[in-house]
């Protein structure tokens, strides 16, 4: 259980810090309306993963009482995903792209663009389908606890660094748009956890 955790969160910790759609909106809205206005923005998004993690629960919970051998499909299914996501990535643009104006919200606002913007993304379930249930450590256990565990350390851990990214904003911003070299490292770094959780998944 405890190497499967600090895997996991490792593993979220190396996605959370990698630009994405996430936190570069945490980061726009921060550098627009104020660290206070990104911390908001970070608590919608991760309330809408409360959700993405109970319907994950309740339905790999399902599938592995249905049936292991449907459960292991699902695993490779999910590690083909996390590798098309590698292969995305890398044919993608090293350059962090900050140029878009965020628009000024209020805080109540950003909490709910958050909690909407994670809700309808149907990406979010598709990737928390693929990622969460490499981690489970006991497939004859509560799973549905287990995923509630995994859910919670990832929404800390993406919790943490993304209100981190939204009180560093402005400092974050200047680094990342002037030093090349960085957007190339978390390109790769990116591609490394995606590549490593899918072999990951697929070794027994």
């Amino acid at each position: 259980m405890l190497e499967a955790l600090i895997s996991f969160s490792l593993a979220t910790l190396a996605l959370a810090i990698s630009p994405g759609p996430d936190n570069i909106y945490v980061l726009t809205q921060s550098l627009v309306n104020g660290s206070k206005s990104g911390i908001a923005t970070t608590a919608g998004l991760i309330s809408g993963c409360i959700v993405h993690t109970t319907l994950l629960a309740f339905g790999i919970s399902a599938l592995i009482t249905a049936s292991e051998g449907i459960f292991y499909f699902i695993k490779v299914l999910g590690a083909v995903y996390l590798l098309y996501l590698a292969y995305q990535i890398y044919r993608s643009s090293a350059s962090i792209d900050l140029t878009e104006a965020a628009p000024r919200k209020s805080k109540g606002s950003l909490f709910k663009q958050g909690v909407i913007m994670n809700l309808v993304n149907p990406k979010v379930m598709i990737f928390f389908l693929a990622f969460f249930p490499a981690f489970i450590w006991d497939t004859e256990g509560n799973t549905v606890l287990q995923i509630y565990i995994l859910g919670g350390v990832f929404m800390f851990v993406s919790f943490f660094v993304f209100s981190v990214i939204a009180v560093l904003a402005g400092a974050i911003s200047n680094y990342l748009t002037k030093n090349r070299f960085v957007g190339i490292g978390l390109k790769w770094l990116q591609i490394i956890v995606f590549v490593g959780i899918a072999i990951y998944i697929l070794v027994p």
